[in-house]
């Protein structure tokens, strides 16, 4: 019985099929767990907002790596939404004296994610990339670096959460062309 991200999968577009191959190798092949393949992998999708995608990663980091990743990507998107507009706002205004005052948002999921805390950050890190807030980006690339992740393997994370964006833009066409004759 094919997934529904077999489904997903199937049902792209010809002008999609670097993409359709991007995805069936980075879910089965690199230098990341299982955990942080999906966790990375659904994060994305969230932050990419395609709700077929989403729910397909859903229910395949649910099955390939547990309830917890499942709650930990979802957490990052959550978060990095946040974090990530505000910080952009931060960098982009480029005033000292907005960098001098106290952020006061919680984010203690930070902290205390459900699984590991480096594979939470791994999934900050792809939402913060897709979000396009490079603030967090070097902030979550350095905690990886600091933990002991390889740079290969945090490319690879980064390798995937660009497919993930990639196909939701995909699947967005899709539907609205449907919708839309």
């Amino acid at each position: 019985m094919a997934t529904a991200l077999e489904a997903l999968r199937e049902s792209l577009p010809d002008y999609a099929k670097d993409l359709k191959l991007n995805l069936q190798s980075l879910l089965s092949e690199t230098s990341l767990t299982p955990a942080q393949r999906f966790g990375v992998a659904l994060a994305s999708a969230a932050a990419a907002r395609e709700p077929n995608l989403v729910r397909a990663l859903e229910a395949e980091t649910l099955a390939e790596a547990g309830p917890e990743t499942v709650e930990d990507a979802l957490a990052a998107n959550a978060l990095m939404g946040m974090t990530n507009s505000f910080y952009r706002f931060r960098h982009w205004v480029g005033k000292e004296s907005y960098a001098q005052l106290p952020a006061r948002l919680r984010m203690n999921r930070v902290a205390k994610p459900a699984g590991s805390k480096v594979d939470f950050e791994l999934f900050c890190l792809a939402v913060s990339a897709i979000n396009a807030c490079e603030a967090c980006v070097r902030a979550h690339e350095r905690t990886l670096i600091e933990a002991g992740l390889a740079e290969a393997t945090i490319h690879d994370a980064i390798r995937i959460a660009a497919t993930i964006h990639g196909l939701a833009a995909v699947l967005g066409l899709s539907s609205s062309s449907t919708e839309h004759p």
